[in-house]
């Protein structure tokens, strides 16, 4: 027996607690500086909401950061409206617009907001044994406030989760308790439910028109069951599809087991978002390129199945894809060099 393993583990053990303290400091958001209040004007700080109004003299803690967002972010929701003239102060910090409070919208902490990333985003948010989705449109300023842009409130904690009415409603709240709540979010994410081998096309089975890519023997494909939750900027990917019989689209539309003209505006949206046909013939409003145009959706993009016949040996598409015919494109006005793949945002019409 060594005389000296006591003191061994004695110093093992500090030396694994400093660690662990040193980690978990380093993982703390800790106040960037203090602001002065100033007293309101006459009329200059809205209480809609019961929001606070800074007080002459007072010092108020700022931030630069924000807790790690993880699966289960902790933070605390508090009540906010967007609209003109409500206690949010100006337009979001987004769009430079105010929004309807009966639709479920954000404003993050400034380090959650980080830097307008996540801008129109989708987050899902869980109190109250509920969930719900709510776009960000809006930093809530944890380093600056007290001041006429700020509606001279005092800036906000580094935790916070302000959201619009519907979201409180959404989660069930009664409207009596409505302005702190205890909740955790994370960013929304639809992620792969499987994935399918591809299989090499039989000779001439598969119909590159339009730059279609066709299965590779062997290779793995990604499945989506889901597709991120549509919102008035829903965050999407246009590609160019035939509609026409003989057309790389394969068969017949699924809507109505036609083919159509790819001279009128029509697409073909991911399997989330077609939502077993649930659009089928309504119109989305599709934005990029600076322009809007609508298209009436006519069929799916398979975002479940592929690399088989009735798919033209094509893989299953994105979760967020919006498949448009030669007219959308022309809609947008992109040069016919770079059809075929542009970012671009759509809502149901």
């Amino acid at each position: 027996m060594k005389v000296f393993s006591m003191k061994n583990s004695v110093l093992l053990l500090i030396v694994l607690l400093l660690t662990y303290s040193l980690d978990i400091e380093a993982q703390q958001c800790r106040p960037s500086g203090q602001i002065r209040g100033r007293k309101p004007p006459p009329n200059q700080c809205n209480q809609e909401n019961d929001s606070d109004c800074c007080k002459d003299g007072k010092y108020y803690t700022t931030y630069k950061c924000s807790p790690q967002v993880t699966s289960h972010t902790k933070a605390f929701l508090t009540l906010n409206s967007f609209e003109a003239g409500g206690d949010g102060g100006g337009p979001s910090e987004c769009d430079k617009q105010y929004h309807s409070d009966d639709t479920p919208v954000a404003a993050l902490s400034t380090g959650w907001f980080n830097h307008k990333s996540r801008c129109h985003n989708n987050i899902t948010i869980t109190a109250n044994g509920r969930s719900v989705a709510a776009m960000v449109v809006d930093e809530c300023d944890s380093t600056m406030g007290c001041d006429e842009v700020h509606d001279y409130q005092p800036p906000c904690d580094n935790n916070i989760v302000d959201a619009s009415k519907a979201v409180w409603k959404a989660l069930g709240v009664p409207e009596d308790n409505w302005g702190w709540l205890e909740i955790t979010w994370t960013d929304h994410a639809c992620k792969p439910s499987g994935k399918i081998r591809g299989k090499k096309p039989p000779p001439k089975k598969c119909n590159k028109e339009n730059d279609s890519v066709c299965c590779a023997e062997g290779e793995l494909y990604s499945t989506f069951n889901c597709s991120p939750p549509v919102t008035h900027h829903t965050k999407a990917y246009l590609t160019l599809n035939s509609f026409e019989k003989n057309g790389d689209g394969g068969g017949p539309s699924e809507c109505d087991k036609k083919f159509h003209s790819d001279d009128i505006p029509i697409v073909a949206l991911s399997t989330g978002w077609f939502h077993k046909k649930g659009r089928c013939f309504n119109n989305i409003t599709i934005s990029g390129n600076g322009r809007k145009v609508k298209a009436m959706v006519v069929d799916e993009c398979d975002s479940m199945r592929g690399c088989d016949e009735a798919h033209d040996y094509q893989p299953p598409c994105d979760n967020n894809i919006v498949d448009a015919s030669k007219a959308v494109w022309v809609a947008l006005g992109v040069p016919s060099d770079d059809w075929g793949g542009l970012d671009i945002t759509w809502s149901d019409a």
